[in-house]
């Protein structure tokens, strides 16, 4: 499939707009970490473009949550690395990890929310006025970006990834699409 498909879909499927900015900041990620790990990242992309290709329709139960995409991208004829990892990104499941591109996303996923909420604490409130040091000084802080789960996050550590290291590809991979972004 190629990104230009892969983005109508994923508007024609997601209506929320900050679901639509979270899969591109994910997807952005995932093709910084592919480069990084020699990886093709039109096909990583697509991983993190897609991932949350059902939420809409399973945001009421997350035993169906990446399943139903799964399935839905296997029968699109997506590669089964990108149905892996996209089925495995949800944690509900307890589904293994096996591939490099499936650890990338399960840890990718919480980052770009994270990223977004340092920004927007940040006076300019703007990806540009933020470095991974910023945003790991307040990763530590509970209270801050609840939703952005830090041992997730972790677990970049799979891929053989510092934690800093892992926050700088996220930061400089959403800066460079900050204006889809709207930040």
């Amino acid at each position: 499939m190629e990104r230009q498909a892969a983005l109508e879909l994923m508007q024609s499927k997601l209506t929320n707009k900050n679901l639509q900015k979270h899969t591109l900041a994910v997807e952005a990620i995932m093709r910084h970490l592919a480069v990084k790990f020699a990886e093709d990242p039109a096909e990583w992309g697509l991983a993190g473009l897609l991932h949350d290709i059902d939420y809409e329709e399973t945001k009421a139960d997350a035993a169906r949550h990446s399943l139903v995409g799964g399935e839905q991208l296997a029968a699109l004829g997506l590669s089964e690395r990108i149905v892996e990892a996209v089925k495995a990104h949800n944690g509900y499941h307890g589904l293994a990890r096996t591939t490099t591109m499936a650890k990338a996303l399960y840890a990718a996923d919480p980052l770009s929310g994270l990223v977004v909420a340092a920004a927007l604490v940040s006076p300019a409130k703007k990806l540009a006025a933020i470095d991974a040091a910023f945003v790991m000084n307040r990763f530590g802080e509970r209270s801050f970006a609840r939703g952005a789960d830090r041992d997730t996050i972790r677990c970049c550590s799979e891929l053989g990834m510092e934690l800093d290291d892992f926050v700088a590809v996220g930061v400089t991979a959403m800066q460079e699409i900050a204006g889809d972004l709207g930040l």
